[in-house]
């Protein structure tokens, strides 16, 4: 087998073996106020952000069980230099024409692909022989823009040319359409069939499903009021969806965004028929009128912020595990002309997982979108040509991300995007161009818990700085993020630009209102400016008692 690039990166046992307790007396701190104080909880609300991943964080990642489809039973022969791309393909066609759950077993060594791999149904899961140099190593010789024969992405390709979405330099001569593969698709592409993984042209949407209204529902509860739940069934997983037709002064974007000076951008109020905010989740119960879910709700439910129940068509029971991705070295066109070497495209999945990959010069690692309840664990993504996304979380609720090393440059190397909620990225640690991206299109409630990141810092007449936090994404989703965004432990490596008797700071100057900050402390005094002005503990002291804001919360749940 061909060495590939170096297995996930030895990260001390101690950083993943966090103490849950609430002990701040024991390290000699004062407690927590946004944990420990009545009056500082009360005024400043934090969402529970335990309910991300697999299971709603309460359920351990399965082993699957079910019928092994061994790949080389229909050809694949690793390290032998030859496509393997139709035995895989008959393969996976023989998976999908099982009527129980499936293992598709790839064996140790280099199995080169120029065909997507789709995975459309659930209870399917797709395992390698590892991620190391003895594993399994996918290998992709071609980029998606010159394999792609599907109608898949073909609404997307409409919409960049209907809005007339190009990459211009002057001086450079460039001035071309932006790619499809820029934040869409993936080599491995999981999406249940006839489902669409996000919506760009109102032509294109469909007929939504409404089962009922709901009538009442306080934010942070479980139980929600509806008008009929004739049509509703306990395990029945649908989505929750609040609309603003209200226009720019809708209650429903006072509810995500709160009274701030800050602009909101158009797409907020421009397109009534659909959703602003999505929240997949579960029936538990049902008595009359009153419904139990299976996670609080994002935001109060009222005459005045209704919401409404709606079918959301998905796929479960979905896995990637223990393999390695490889590309092949390619020049660097630049941002938003990537030629496709994306490795995992995750979408209309609930329930499901992608754990110990790795991934070697992808344009991106993971894409997700249109999913909810996923737990994507001991991630690394490598290479020295620059990417776009290590791992991306778009239009997802209760996405986990847990031990994420981040060791290509990325443009955005942990991202929150468009209509994001209730995401966590923890214990990730980005070592190249270290950012955490909250990419606005109203993604609001999220998490970056126990991050840390090594930067080189920059200088001007200030001092020396550093754009932490880059809130990017189009004008007409600005802001960065809606209310309580959250950074819990954030740890910084300053590895120069700054001597020891400066003090560095840390920004994020076009990012959203009622952000909190919790803990920031590194090998170098810092100050924060992060605007709007953020809730704010534990600035240059280290947060040995709490942390990981997510588990201490799931520490609290029942």
């Amino acid at each position: 087998m061909k060495q590939h690039s170096r297995a996930l990166t030895s990260i001390s046992a101690a950083l993943f073996m966090l103490p849950i307790a609430f002990n701040a007396a024991a390290h000699d701190l004062d407690p927590v106020k946004i944990l420990s104080d009545p009056d500082v909880r009360a005024k400043h609300y934090l969402p529970d952000f335990s309910y991300a991943g697999y299971k709603h964080g309460m359920g351990e990642i399965p082993i699957a069980k079910g019928k092994v489809i061994d790949v080389t039973k229909f050809g694949v022969i690793p390290d032998d230099s030859i496509d393997d791309s139709a035995a895989m393909l008959e393969a996976l066609s023989a998976a999908h024409n099982t009527d129980r759950p499936v293992i598709v077993q790839l064996p140790r060594g280099r199995i080169i692909i120029s065909e997507i791999l789709k995975i459309q149904r659930s209870d399917i899961v797709l395992r390698g022989a590892g991620s190391g140099p003895d594993g399994t190593d996918l290998h992709f010789p071609r980029p998606l823009q010159m394999i792609d024969k599907t109608d898949s992405l073909d609404e997307l390709r409409e919409y960049l040319v209907k809005y007339d979405k190009r990459h211009r330099v002057e001086n450079q001569n460039i001035d071309v359409l932006f790619s499809e593969y820029a934040w869409s698709g993936g080599f491995i592409w999981v999406q249940k069939a006839g489902t669409r993984a996000a919506s760009y042209l109102e032509s294109k949407d469909p007929k939504i499903m409404k089962l009922a209204d709901a009538l009442e529902g306080q934010r942070g509860a479980k139980t929600v009021i509806v008008n009929n739940s004739q049509n509703f069934a306990i395990g029945d997983v649908l989505e929750l969806q609040w609309f603003n037709r209200q226009g720019e002064d809708g209650a429903l974007i006072k509810e995500m965004y709160g009274d701030t000076e800050v602009k909101i951008g158009s797409h907020h109020w421009t397109f009534k028929d659909r959703p602003l905010v999505r929240q997949k989740t579960e029936i538990l119960s049902i008595d009359g009128d009153k419904v139990t879910i299976s996670d609080p709700l994002l935001h109060n439910i009222s005459e005045e912020i209704p919401a409404q129940f709606s079918r959301w068509e998905h796929i479960t029971n979905v896995g990637i595990e223990d393999l390695h991705i490889s590309f092949p070295d390619s020049p660097y066109f630049g941002h938003h002309m990537e030629r496709g070497n994306n490795g995992i495209y995750f979408t209309s999945v609930f329930n499901g997982w992608i754990r110990d990959v790795s991934v070697h010069n992808g344009d991106s690692g993971i894409l997700t979108y249109n999913s909810a309840n996923v737990t994507i664990e001991n991630i690394e993504t490598t290479g020295k040509r620059r990417a776009h996304y290590s791992v991306h979380a778009g239009n997802v609720h209760n996405m986990l991300v847990k031990n994420l090393t981040v060791n290509n440059p990325a443009i955005h190397s942990l991202s929150l995007n468009t209509q994001s909620t209730k995401c966590v990225f923890q214990n990730a640690i980005v070592n190249e161009a270290a950012v955490l991206d909250q990419h606005a299109g109203a993604n609001h409630q999220n998490l970056f818990d126990n991050v840390t990141l090594r930067i080189a810092a920059k200088r001007d007449e200030d001092g020396p700085y550093y754009p932490i936090w880059d809130g990017s994404g189009a004008g007409y989703w600005q802001p960065g993020h809606g209310m309580f965004n959250t950074t819990w432990n954030l740890k910084v490596n300053v590895l120069s630009g700054a001597d020891r008797t400066e003090t560095v700071d840390l920004r994020g100057l076009a990012e959203g209102p009622d952000a909190r900050i919790i803990g920031v402390s590194g090998n170098r005094n810092f100050k924060v400016d992060y605007r709007p002005e953020p809730y704010m503990e534990r600035l240059n002291s280290p947060m040995n008692d709490v942390p990981s804001l997510y588990d201490y919360q799931l520490s609290q749940r029942d």
